[in-house]
């Protein structure tokens, strides 16, 4: 009989002997992780977080500080970008775009100054020559813009290097690619995720943006030494820092997806054992190969590949990808496992961050 074992905050809820360990998992590393996050939320370094390991039918899942069950859903920050291009890529399923095409053909206002030689994949695997974050984005942030504000000015904005010679990570590039998804289809990229990712997979506790959930529904971030372009904990930016209601509630595709740690994990299974449900088994396969020259980063399609976040021990065929939220997450086929983790302090806030030290141990535990 398979043995499938739930742990959480302060509580075991154990569906075999509680004695054994669970088979493949090494528990005594992920105690240990649990240890590390418990510590950190009684120090208030880490007001809330949820961690959730997977081998087989094997689970491993716990919540700390003010996350108090597993259907609590984080702010994801970047892990939102493998989401979004996997809504993206049903179009390519339905042969709606190949990857190769130029991003003018369905953008026709974005051309000149190497503009025009910008493929999709090149969108996808960052190596378009688009910056990370606009230069107006505070500014368009504070004027509480709508994402087609955004869109406009990533069509505009000068390009850093010419297409396809240099990676250069790019939540602008994501946010076109969507865009070309929007125009293809006429849905909006919240609810092609919905419809074609969420809602297939079963996954209920999670949204681009908001969706149904309202702003209480939500784990609150903290704020304090964030990433600049999140507001950095300026009590000026209050009113679009990452828990303002306008931030939540914009869902860029680039980072502003919800979701609980078990329903991250339910999604990376999809890829893990190509079943496809919401893609073609080739197609699913893909989105988790490289996709870059030898001489460039080697990314999937909105997926990192290798060392997720630097994490020690992780097979080269890992994908995955990290938030500046304090969130990581991966499936490595070499071990059949997969981890998330998700936390509220910003990553840039701490160094070390122990997001690292519970990434290192998990990877440990299912070796």
């Amino acid at each position: 009989m398979k043995r499938r074992t739930f742990l959480q905050t302060g509580l075991a809820l154990m569906l075999c002997d509680p004695r054994r360990s669970l088979a493949g998992l090494d528990t005594d590393k992920l105690e240990t992780a649990s240890k590390l996050l418990t510590r950190a939320a009684e120090m208030g370094e880490v007001e809330s977080s949820s961690v959730y390991v997977q081998q087989g039918s094997d689970v491993f899942a716990r919540t700390f500080g003010k996350a108090k069950n597993l259907d609590d859903m984080f702010l994801l920050a970047s892990i939102s970008k493998t989401i979004s291009i996997a809504a993206v890529m049903t179009l390519y399923d339905e042969e709606l775009f190949r990857l190769e095409d130029p991003i003018r053909k369905y953008i026709p206002e974005f051309q000149g100054e190497g503009r025009d030689k910008i493929t999709l994949r090149q969108l996808m695997t960052h190596v378009s020559g688009l910056p990370d974050q606009l230069p107006e984005n505070a500014k368009l942030r504070s004027q509480h813009a709508p994402l087609s504000e955004f869109v406009k000015a990533a069509i505009e904005t000068p390009l850093l290097f010419e297409p396809g010679t240099r990676y250069s990570y790019s939540s602008m590039a994501i946010l076109l690619a969507t865009e070309v998804a929007r125009r293809l289809s006429g849905e909006t990229i919240h609810k092609l995720s919905q419809d074609r990712i969420f809602k297939p997979l079963g996954i209920t506790r999670s949204a681009m943006g908001l969706g149904k959930f309202k702003l209480g529904d939500v784990i609150r971030n903290q704020v304090e030494r964030a990433a600049p372009e999140s507001g950095a904990g300026d009590p000026s930016t209050k009113s679009w820092d990452w828990n303002s209601e306008y931030w939540r509630k914009l869902g860029a595709p680039w980072g502003a997806a919800h979701g609980s740690a078990e329903n991250v994990a339910r999604f990376l299974a999809e890829f893990l054992d190509a079943q496809g449900k919401i893609l073609k088994p080739e197609t699913e396969r893909l989105i988790v190969s490289n996709q870059n020259p030898e001489n460039l980063r080697p990314r999937g399609l909105g997926f990192d590949l290798g060392q997720i976040g630097g994490t020690p021990g992780l097979s080269p065929n890992t994908f995955g990808h990290t938030g500046s939220t304090g969130t990581i997450c991966w499936a490595d086929p070499a071990t059949k496992a997969i981890t998330v983790i998700l936390t509220t302090l910003p990553y840039r806030a701490v160094t070390p961050h122990p997001r690292d030290r519970i990434a290192a141990l998990a990877a440990e535990a299912v070796q």
